[in-house]
């Protein structure tokens, strides 16, 4: 896969099923922009997917979601380069996941998802298709065979709530070690270590394939990354690759939008109702030590740049708080100038940007920092104290633990948010400044109410 500045249309790739099966990278050039909007599309996908399967959501749930991500992200508006930004977003988001463990397994679970659901939507000829691609060491079970078999298929059928089989119902007949998801579930027949899968089942055997083809892959495509591609692409796409595993991809909170700005003296009251727990914590450890290292002053900071303290307000309130640990003029000597550059008053007048919760998340506070995600970094005992402070307890506590253990920070920030404001949050909370937002709305709505 060739990347390219300029513009050109791509060739159809005729030999390619509907459902890719992303074998090997497509040998067509990409412009350097179709590059990386690709692959943020496919990753709004994956993070849909991630974001449903972490709640929950049923199987026919998930078809409904995988279907409607990908008619809103993977369109293109040429409808024969479809299937290219379907083939070219996923092996760029390969070089993005390929880098660690823990991105690789990521990845390799949310690809493989996404895989599952979209086989389960084809028509059968399209999926018998792709079972031919795979090579799979499957063979139609004849009529005779199935007759011998019949009473105890209806067994097992009855046994899962399943429809009784018909001389009409086709059945696979595989090793059993190739379907290890049926069988631990006790979903298919097994007779002389063959398992007689149906059709509407076949799904898993195709899945267990796809998953084992790209984990190997993935680790290829690590080896060559390190070798060569990360160092000849240095200035060019290695910049991209890397900042992709980490791209907040919702709205910018640069500037404060439905609520203009909010002043020091109603600070420590929305502080204390609107401020997601990774603020409220560097909130509380600015007023109790008067001070925060560079990473809480950032992350506190922008933070508060981005729900509308004005530049003087923000200058006013930090040389409060630090000047009765280190000294008004220390403060106007070391400190402030950081301040307005956050605001665009200094140096290059950059506006920056209040991190997300993935920028968040992936920071790594050393001894006496108090910056990052607390769902990631506290132990469960600070962890569940801090969430007592915020008024969640009983059942809400134990579900949002239950995230933290399965390293669903931002689903855990999402429960803790529907704990405190009694209400559902079915977008999910991806970056702090939209927890300020949604919850002053909230907070708004039942004020008008009451009045």
């Amino acid at each position: 896969m060739e990347i390219v500045r300029s513009q050109r249309k791509t060739s159809s790739v005729d030999a390619i099923p509907i459902l890719p099966l992303y074998r090997s990278a497509p040998t067509i050039e990409v412009r350097l922009e179709d590059f990386e909007l690709f692959a943020i599309d496919r990753l709004r996908v994956l993070k849909g997917i991630s974001d449903g399967l972490s709640r929950g959501k049923k199987s026919e749930e998930m078809e409904k979601l995988v279907t409607d991500l990908w008619k809103t992200h993977m369109r293109h508006q040429c409808a024969s380069e479809v299937i290219n930004k379907d083939i070219i977003s996923h092996f760029v988001l390969r070089l993005v996941y390929c880098r660690t463990e823990e991105l690789r397994k990521w990845f390799l679970q949310m690809e493989t998802a996404l895989f599952r659901y979209r086989f389960r939507l084809e028509i059968l000829d399209a999926q018998r298709a792709l079972m031919g691609e795979f090579d799979l060491p499957c063979k139609q079970v004849s009529n005779s065979e199935f007759e011998v078999l019949k009473e105890k298929l209806g067994q097992l059928s009855r046994s899962i709530a399943q429809p009784l089989p018909t001389a009409d119902t086709v059945f696979f007949k595989v090793p059993f070690e190739e379907v290890p998801d049926l069988v631990s579930t006790r979903r298919v027949l097994i007779v002389k270590g063959y398992a007689y899968v149906a059709v509407n089942q076949v799904v898993s055997l195709v899945v267990t394939h796809f998953r084992s083809l790209l984990s190997k892959a993935l680790v290829l495509t690590n080896r060559k990354w390190t070798s060569t591609i990360s160092g000849q692409e240095k200035d060019r796409l290695t910049p991209i690759v890397e900042a992709l595993s980490t791209s907040y991809l919702g709205p910018d909170y640069s500037q404060p939008k439905e609520f203009v700005e909010i002043s020091i003296k109603d600070i420590d009251q929305v502080a204390n109702t609107s401020f997601p727990l990774c603020m409220r914590h560097l909130f509380d450890k600015l007023r109790e030590e008067h001070h925060l290292k560079h990473g809480g002053r950032m992350q506190l900071g922008l933070f508060l740049k981005g729900v509308g303290l004005r530049v003087d307000d923000a200058l006013a309130f930090w040389k409060a708080e630090f000047s009765q640990k280190v000294g008004a003029e220390r403060f106007d000597k070391e400190y402030a100038y950081s301040i307005r550059h956050n605001y665009g008053k200094e140096g290059k007048r950059t506006d920056y940007t209040p991190y997300s919760c993935q920028k968040i998340i992936s920071s790594t506070p050393g001894v006496g920092d108090h910056h990052g995600c607390p769902y990631r970094h506290f132990s469960e005992e600070n962890l569940r104290a801090a969430l007592g402070k915020m008024g969640v307890g009983g059942r809400a506590v134990e579900d949002v633990m239950d995230k933290v253990r399965n390293r669903h920070y931002q689903l855990a920030c999402t429960l803790t948010f529907e704990a405190v404001h009694g209400t559902s949050c079915d977008a999910g909370i991806n970056h702090p400044n939209q927890y300020f937002s949604d919850s002053q709305k909230i907070l708004q709505s039942k004020n008008n109410t009451v009045t």
